[in-house]
């Protein structure tokens, strides 16, 4: 499989609770938003595609591990493009444990260009734990990756990440948003 020549862009990042921050409010509404991202996404553009960046497995790095995902465990790293129009509007890095992919959830594997949003929030027993979020500035991998992709000015990019139970599976799913994202954009809900 070809991978980005960033992959993997990683998202190690002083992570923190959202209430500890003060943004935007329609920044942070974005951020905190509990729905479906792609969903949203959807509603504000006539063309709608995810772009697979890569995908491997590797062993969960100290900064990514949680109370549900475990340091060193084998987790499924799997990263993409959100797409409104052509456009870049959010890198996304989901990391889902091997452990995960048992049963129905072996399709997770398998997703190729479609949103893993769309079959989470179609699952019944889905839970989300608490969003956390974090800023990225020049210096981090996902900044580069976004001025490969020569989307404008911006200083920082927000992003997200929570844990999202299946059951009593998890895995964990990280977004940013890039340069020009609706998110950053004041006109825009």
């Amino acid at each position: 499989m070809h991978h980005h020549s960033l992959f993997p862009v990683n998202l190690h990042a002083q992570w923190r609770n959202a209430a500890s921050v003060t943004l935007d409010h329609r920044l942070l509404n974005w951020l905190l938003d509990a729905n479906s991202l792609t969903a949203r996404l959807k509603n504000h553009c006539q063309y709608f595609r995810v772009k697979l960046l890569g995908q491997q497995i590797e062993a969960c790095h100290p900064k990514e591990a949680n109370a549900d995902i475990y340091e060193g465990e084998q987790v499924l790293v799997r990263e993409v493009l959100l797409l409104c129009d052509d456009i870049p509007q959010v890198f996304a890095r989901s990391l889902i444990p091997l452990r995960t992919l048992t049963g129905s959830e072996r399709q997770l594997a398998q997703l190729g260009e479609q949103s893993l949003g769309q079959v989470l929030f179609n699952s019944p027993d889905l839970c989300r734990k608490d969003i956390e979020v974090a800023s990225f500035t020049e210096e981090s991998s996902v900044f580069k990756l976004a001025l490969s992709f020569s989307l404008g000015q911006q200083n920082e990019l927000w992003g997200r990440r929570s844990v999202f139970l299946l059951g009593d599976k998890p895995l964990m799913v990280a977004e940013v948003f890039l340069p020009g994202a609706f998110a950053y954009n004041k006109d825009i809900n």
